[in-house]
C-alpha cells in the first residue's frame, strides 16, 4: 500500500510552472497544433481489473490520506499509446520492465505510422523516465522531430491532470476492457485493442477541446493539481 502523499515532489511544481506557459504559448500560436502534439504514455493492466499509469501517481487534492493498493503477483500486460487530437497510435504491448532498447522499437514502431504533415511538423510529448531520457533515446527521436520534442524538464511529472492518457484513456479502458471478465492476458490484450480502436474522432475532440482551459486552470492554481475542480 502507498500514500499518494508520500508520491509527489516539491520540484513538481516548478516544472508544471515552467510546461503550461510554454504549452499556452504554443496553443496561442496556433489551436490546431493540438492535431500535431503527441501525448504518450504506458500503463499496466492487471487480470485483476486494476490499472497503474506511473504518471498517474499524484497527491490526491481531495483526500489526502487516499491509499494505493497494487496487487502483488497479478497476471499483467504493459500498453504504451501515443495520442493526438486526430487519432491514437497503439497500442503496443510490452511484458516487462522498459529499457532504452525496447523504448526505441517502441519508438520506432510508433513514428512509422506517423504521415508526411505528422512527421514534418509534429511535436511529441514524453515523460522524463530514464530508458526515455538516455541519450540514445533522444537522438533517436529528435532525428525524427527535431527539436519539437517536449521532455525532461519541460514535462509536468505526476501530472494527469495535464495529460489526455491521465484524465481520459486510462480510465475509459478501465471502465470498458474488464466488462467481460477476461481470463487470459490475449483476451485482456484483444479487449484493450477492440475498445482503443473504437475511440472516435468526435470523443478525441471532446477530449482534447479543453486542453487550453486546463492549462490555464493550472496556472490559476499556482500550478497546483486542480482536477478537482473541473
Amino acid at each position: 500500500m502507498r500514500n499518494e502523499e508520500d508520491c509527489v515532489k516539491e520540484y513538481d511544481e516548478v516544472k508544471r510552472v515552467a510546461h503550461c506557459p510554454m504549452f499556452q504559448t504554443l496553443l496561442k500560436k496556433n489551436l490546431g497544433v493540438l492535431d500535431y502534439i503527441w501525448f504518450p504514455d504506458e500503463a499496466w493492466f492487471h487480470l485483476s481489473g486494476y490499472v497503474n499509469s506511473q504518471n498517474s501517481r499524484i497527491c490526491s487534492s481531495e483526500n489526502r490520506n487516499a491509499i494505493l493498493e497494487e496487487p502483488l503477483h497479478s497476471e499483467k500486460i504493459g500498453v504504451w499509446c501515443g495520442m493526438s487530437r486526430r487519432r491514437i497510435i497503439g497500442p503496443i504491448y510490452f511484458d516487462a520492465t522498459i529499457t532504452t532498447a525496447a523504448y526505441m522499437e517502441i519508438i520506432n514502431t510508433f513514428v512509422n505510422q506517423f504521415d508526411d504533415e505528422e512527421l514534418s511538423i509534429g511535436y511529441f510529448q514524453q515523460d522524463g523516465a530514464t530508458s526515455h531520457t538516455s541519450h540514445v533515446s533522444m537522438a533517436e527521436i529528435q532525428s525524427f522531430l527535431g527539436d519539437r520534442v517536449i521532455s525532461k524538464g519541460l514535462w509536468p511529472p505526476r501530472s494527469p491532470d495535464l495529460t489526455p492518457s491521465g484524465y481520459f484513456l486510462w480510465g475509459y479502458l478501465k471502465g470498458t476492457v474488464y466488462r467481460n471478465k477476461p481470463r487470459t492476458i490475449d483476451a485482456l490484450k484483444a479487449n484493450i485493442t477492440e475498445e482503443i480502436q473504437a475511440v472516435t474522432a468526435d470523443v478525441l475532440e471532446r477530449t482534447f477541446q479543453n486542453m487550453g482551459r486546463r492549462v490555464q486552470s493550472c496556472l490559476d492554481a499556482n500550478v497546483g493539481h486542480f482536477q478537482h475542480i473541473l
